[in-house]
């Protein structure tokens, strides 16, 4: 794509029918709290040309958390956002404070990377159909926590990552990528969840080039994807 044409970025919105054709740079803020592997692997995307985006800023719930250390390593910004007294979810006026963080740096599209808190819909509003979650299950089976050791549990034969929209529920928003990995008879909750892992980290970069692209629908609950 050509700066002069990624300039001019074609905007065609039928709002009637929720139909998205917008491409544009994406401006990025990511909220973790863990490791950052999945937003390492956003990095490395935009670094490597085959993302059109940049992260503009990092925020994480844990004040040690390696997701801060990898954003100073790549020098994006980044900071610790107290959540107290909230434990599961982010509210009140922590919520408040990310929002305006979040609109101070320009940020248009929001990325949930290992961020083990529930959004709430005062942040859903802010950023309408522009806040993307990543869980490793291929939903709507397994919502929640430790869903490979669910899917192992319930002697599943193929497990997988789910990237989609996040809405009210509970990793219920419309679904935009997914990709399978198969459950081997010795598999463990944590080979499986290595596995998992893997595909992850193709998985969120390729359903933000979808977002980048504009080339999609959202219909319902179905994210359809517009070729060509």
């Amino acid at each position: 794509m050509s700066g002069r044409f990624r300039a001019l970025s074609q905007r065609w919105l039928r709002n009637n029918r929720n139909i998205i054709l917008v491409m544009s740079k994406l401006h990025l803020g990511v909220l973790g709290s863990g490791s950052g592997s999945n937003m390492q692997s956003i990095v490395d995307a935009v670094e490597a040309g085959h993302l059109d985006a940049d992260i503009r800023l990092v925020l994480a719930d844990v004040p040690d958390a390696k997701i801060l250390d990898r954003a100073k390593k790549h020098g994006i910004p980044s900071m610790y956002l107290d959540c107290a007294p909230w434990k599961t979810k982010l509210e009140g006026p922590a919520e408040d404070k990310c929002i305006s963080l979040l609109k101070e740096a320009g940020v248009d599209t929001v990325v949930l990377a290992g961020f083990m808190r529930i959004v709430k819909p005062k942040l859903l509003e802010a950023f309408p159909n522009r806040v993307l979650n990543i869980h490793p299950a291929i939903l709507p089976a397994f919502p929640g926590v430790h869903s490979w050791t669910q899917a192992l549990d319930y002697g599943c034969k193929v497990a997988g990552v789910t990237v989609h929209f996040v809405d009210a529920g509970t990793d219920s928003g419309p679904i935009i990528v997914q990709k399978t990995v198969p459950v081997e008879e010795d598999d463990t909750p944590e080979t499986l969840h290595a596995r998992i892992q893997v595909q992850e980290h193709l998985a969120y970069p390729e359903a933000l080039g979808i977002i980048a692209s504009g080339k999609y629908s959202i219909e319902g609950r179905r994210v359809r994807i517009i070729k060509g």
